[in-house]
Parts: C-alpha cells; sequence; structure tokens
C-alpha cells in the first residue's frame, strides 16, 4: 500500500456537524466526510487491491467509494487526521491475507485409546448397579 498516493487520492468535505459547541456548530463546518475511490486507486498492488475489494464489498458505495465521516473533534484538521487513521486501520485490516486454516487429522491409535478409555469407564459403571439375579 502506497500511502503517499493514497493520500492524493483520498477527497475530504468539510460539513457542519451535529453536538455539543452551540451557535458556533451553526457557523463552522468541523465534520469531515472523507471519500476514498476503491475502485479506481492505483495505490495498491493487484493482489492487494482484489483482497480490499472483496473484503469491503459491504462498505463501498455502488461506484466502489469508501465513505468514513468524523465529527469527534471541535477541530477540522483534528477530524482529519482521525478520518485518515480510521482509513488507513480499514485499509490494513482488509489487505492482510486470512490465515488458510488446515483439517487436523486425529491419529487413528488416538482415536482408539480415547474409545477404549470409554469402553472401560462404561463397564466400571455397569459393574457397580446392584443386579439381583
Amino acid at each position: 500500500m502506497n500511502i503517499e498516493r493514497l493520500h492524493k487520492e483520498v477527497i475530504y468535505k468539510a460539513t457542519t456537524s451535529s453536538g455539543p459547541g452551540g451557535q458556533h456548530v451553526n457557523k463552522v463546518a468541523t465534520k469531515i466526510q472523507l471519500a476514498f475511490d476503491v475502485l479506481n486507486s492505483l495505490a495498491f498492488a493487484k493482489a492487494e487491491h482484489e483482497r480490499i475489494l472483496t473484503a469491503l464489498s459491504k462498505q463501498l458505495t455502488k461506484e466502489g467509494v469508501l465513505q468514513i465521516n468524523c465529527q469527534e473533534s471541535r477541530s477540522q484538521t483534528k477530524n482529519k487526521e482521525l478520518a485518515l487513521k480510521k482509513l488507513l486501520a480499514i485499509l490494513s485490516r482488509a489487505s492482510v491475507i486470512p490465515k488458510i486454516r488446515k483439517k487436523r487429522i486425529v491419529p487413528k491409535a488416538i482415536k482408539r485409546k480415547r474409545l477404549n478409555d470409554k469402553k472401560k469407564h462404561s463397564d466400571k459403571k455397569k459393574d457397580r448397579k446392584f443386579n439381583p439375579l
């Protein structure tokens, strides 16, 4: 993942945010809406790009754009930083190669031993029963 190229492809849009701040909230655009076109991005290698597209398929718009909103801070610059951190975290999680699960094979001797132990335990319980015949 080429972070410098990613910075250039990100589009920021500032809007008024909700929450605390009184009249200041109505005047200043502090909420950041980050848009990143994952479908047409050149910041990734081909294999990495495919993994990201499959992992984020439900979060992307029809045009292949990933949108992130941030209004945690009252500062526009702080919200920009937080939105970019969120984007990097999402992309790094999505680009990780999933570990292939190998089926575990239990040896026959261990299966046989487990079944014999169960049989012995069962016989022990049967012998404790009172049988008047």
